[in-house]
């Protein structure tokens, strides 16, 4: 089975000096390799071909047999980082709590332990600040209005 260490290291260094970064790997029994990167400005078909080129020109398939697949992380995934949401501020976020409570709102500031949702209220309900430590947050996904 591949190393999941060696391709932290391989996607790593594809993306240093980019605004791109790592935000899942996995790698299956069968030598399935999943990446899902991120970058402060987006990620571009491009980039994922740029990160799997890089990762796949350092293997060896007469060694170990794999599939490898690099993928941006989609407006449906989870956050999972604070860089993530550092570049999320000023959109909508559905926000579970570790306990279940489920909040809607705007993310105004995303610090480095906890982050700013301001909740919209209601008719006679003025908005409500909450700020949120990351550790209590289950899952965080930007929300999408069509």
């Amino acid at each position: 089975m591949i190393e999941k260490i060696k391709i932290l290291e391989l996607v790593n260094s594809a993306l240093e000096g980019s605004d791109k970064f790592l935000v899942n790997l996995k790698i299956t029994p069968d030598n399935r390799i999943f990446v899902d990167i991120d970058g402060d400005n987006g990620v571009t078909i491009d980039d994922c071909i740029a990160v799997s080129r890089a990762v796949e020109g350092q293997l060896d398939r007469e060694e170990e047999d794999f599939e490898l697949n690099v993928g941006s992380a989609g407006a449906d995934m989870p956050l999972k980082l604070t860089r993530q949401y550092r570049r999320h501020v000023g959109r909508e976020l559905e926000v579970v709590m570790v306990d279940g409570e489920r909040l809607d709102g705007e993310l105004r500031e995303a610090g480095d332990e906890d982050i700013l949702l301001v909740v919209p209220g209601g008719k006679k309900q003025a908005p409500q600040e909450h700020r949120l430590a990351y550790r209590d947050i289950k899952s965080a996904r930007v929300a999408i209005k069509f």
